[in-house]
């Protein structure tokens, strides 16, 4: 399929958070111009091939009418308690020609029963209706986060579960999809059928195993969010199981929407550099939309998923390769008609040009039929029969000789390479190399097309910071400016304490702030990563008044730019950043990180 969404939309929309606590009301959910064919057709103007629901995210809200919990759309004002939304987004798939999978979030803040065997019973009721009245679904889609502070009926406490065996997920779970749903790939960090990239950037490795074998940390039973994930992205070559790699990205910043990022939906182009890094390693691209408050999409996200999806239909309208000539160092038993060259330039993705058993390093020459420019080479293998090369290289004859132009590893069901610039040729050489016999089925050359996008709306204003002042008290580390030295590079670490952990700015004036803003070190190591905060305000740096408290949800797989909007006006001469919990630690004690932290006006 290569290309589908996962579509966000629960009470969290409402609240302007990124995950749900489980406590906000189902009166809050309401989205009143609600329209899934607006959605499903954005997505299908992108190229799209599928759309997921997320029917449940961890604030437990269920979109569709279910059986197991009060805390559902029944319970909303949306359609007068009598809508199902799930419904609705697969009935709008199919209608644009779509495919159809749900999300069903294991963890669930909201579920009194969460950490007890009677919760486990009824997530798998939850699967087992939405296996039975939504048609034939793609995918079964299950997030790695489990455990952790929530609402839970009203508790309001941190609930640890065992991942390893608490959803019995092969014993009880994953049974009633192959049972129920047996065309639908089962999405996780360990799959079993289609694996977590382990990164929320969109980006697969360089080198890109479809084989990978599943470790938990302590080298026991792996599950999801229980996973040793070292080998996520790059898979093994000499991996025990067949689990591809998705890799999931959002639209925006955030999986969620936000108002405030409007003018952050990735372009075009960026989409698609991320489809490059994505199905041009191998992997399936699963892009995160996320309707508004008024169940719509944005005009920038419609507008990027149009322009995307017409950058990839101009640069792949016309492989630039057609009707080259071959010349094969060696075709499988001499058949050209099964086994030749020419099968590269077909529609078929499993005919293909092979080799004899005991030639591995095999070499083509390509004649186009005319000099051709082309900046983006495509190779494909029979992925019927495997994850063959190891590598490819292609060279350009320039200058009487043979020039190296550009190599690729793992190549797998699709590689994309993108040149640095665009070459102009009538002569290219393929070398390729494998442990055992070559079957490749595609050989492409493209000209990427350029697409016209603009963004509408103004970025936020940003306070000056060359009056401030930081006074982090007596912690030991790095020095604090580095978190207000306006080089997202840098970050300021501290050596392990006491949690809270405050720190106070002297802004040198008066300003009016209307939303804070808290980059994560962007360096890759999750260590220090803010997950609970308080924010407060003073103009004498004595008395203090809390403006907001919150979580920076999701922060240590998404590590983006983490933005607070106070929804008015606080006018102060000091502010105070007090950190309350560090992500991925349980203690009262750690270190604390901040890459950037910022402060905006009107």
């Amino acid at each position: 399929m290569e290309l589908y969404c996962l579509i966000h939309f629960t009470p969290t929309t409402f609240q302007n958070k990124e995950w749900g606590f489980g406590d906000a009301s189902a009166s809050l959910f309401n989205p009143p111009r609600f329209d899934a064919n607006q959605i499903a057709a954005a997505a299908k103007a992108g190229g799209f091939k599928g759309l997921i629901s997320v029917a449940k995210h961890h604030d437990g809200f269920c979109l569709w009418p279910t059986k197991t919990t009060d805390y559902n759309i029944a319970n909303s004002p949306w359609r007068d308690g009598k809508g199902n939304m799930v419904k609705e987004f697969a009935d709008a798939a199919r209608k644009q020609g779509l495919q159809f999978g749900v999300y069903v979030s294991a963890w669930d803040r909201n579920h009194p029963q969460y950490g007890n065997p009677e919760y486990a019973d009824a997530y798998r009721e939850q699967l087992r209706e939405l296996y039975s009245n939504y048609g034939e679904l793609f995918t079964s889609w299950h997030d790695g986060a489990n455990g952790g502070d929530g609402y839970y009926g009203g508790a309001n406490e941190t609930r640890r579960i065992d991942r390893a065996t608490y959803y019995e997920w092969e014993e009880k779970t994953w049974p009633i999809t192959r049972e129920m749903q047996p065309t639908a790939v089962i999405f996780s960090d360990i799959g079993p059928d289609v694996r977590w990239v382990g990164n929320e950037k969109g980006i697969a490795a360089e080198t890109s195993w479809a084989t990978f074998t599943p470790v938990a940390p302590d080298g026991g039973k792996p599950a999801p969010g229980h996973i040793d994930g070292q080998f996520l992205g790059s898979g093994q070559r000499d991996g025990k199981y067949w689990i591809p790699a998705e890799c999931d990205v959002p639209h925006r910043p955030g999986w969620f929407y936000h108002p405030e990022q409007d003018d952050q939906v990735k372009t075009p182009d960026q989409l698609f550099d991320l489809y490059l890094n994505s199905v041009g390693r191998g992997a399936a691209f699963n892009l995160g939309l996320a309707p508004n408050t008024e169940g719509l999409l944005h005009p920038n996200d419609v507008a990027s998923l149009k322009g995307f999806g017409e950058k990839l239909t101009k640069t792949f309208a016309e492989n630039l390769a057609f009707g080259a000539s071959f010349d094969a160092s060696n075709i499988r038993k001499g058949n050209k008609k099964y086994f030749g060259p020419a099968n590269l330039l077909n529609d078929d993705r499993y005919s293909y040009w092979a080799t004899d058993d005991d030639v591995t390093q095999p070499e083509l020459i390509i004649e186009l039929k005319a000099e051709t420019t082309f900046d983006l080479i495509r190779l494909r293998e029979n992925i019927k029969l495997g994850q063959r090369l190891d590598s490819a290289w292609v060279d350009v004859w320039q200058d009487g000789s043979w020039q190296p132009l550009a190599m690729a590893t793992s190549i797998g069901a699709s590689r994309l390479i993108q040149l640095d610039e665009p070459v102009t040729t009538e002569r290219l050489r393929l070398r390729l190399f494998a442990p055992v016999a070559v079957a490749l089925s595609d050989f492409g050359l493209f000209k990427i097309a350029e697409v016209d996008f603009a963004l509408q709306g103004a970025a936020r204003t940003r306070a000056d910071r060359s009056l401030w002042r930081v006074m982090a008290g007596p912690l030991r580390g790095s020095d604090p400016v580095l978190a207000v030295d306006g080089k997202p590079e840098t970050f300021w670490l501290t050596n392990e304490v006491d949690l809270p952990v405050p720190i106070s700015v002297d802004m040198g004036k008066l300003e009016t702030i209307t939303g804070i803003g808290y980059l994560p070190r962007q360096d890759g190591n999750p260590v220090g990563l803010v997950s609970r905060y308080v924010f407060e305000t003073s103009m004498d740096g004595s008395d203090w008044e809390i403006v907001t408290r919150g979580e920076f949800s999701n922060i240590a797989a998404n590590p983006i730019l983490q933005y607070v909007d106070f929804g008015k006006a606080v006018q102060a001469h000091y502010f105070r950043f007090s950190i309350d919990a560090v992500a991925n630690v349980t203690s009262n004690r750690s270190a604390v990180s901040i890459a950037e932290f910022e402060v905006y006006g009107n």
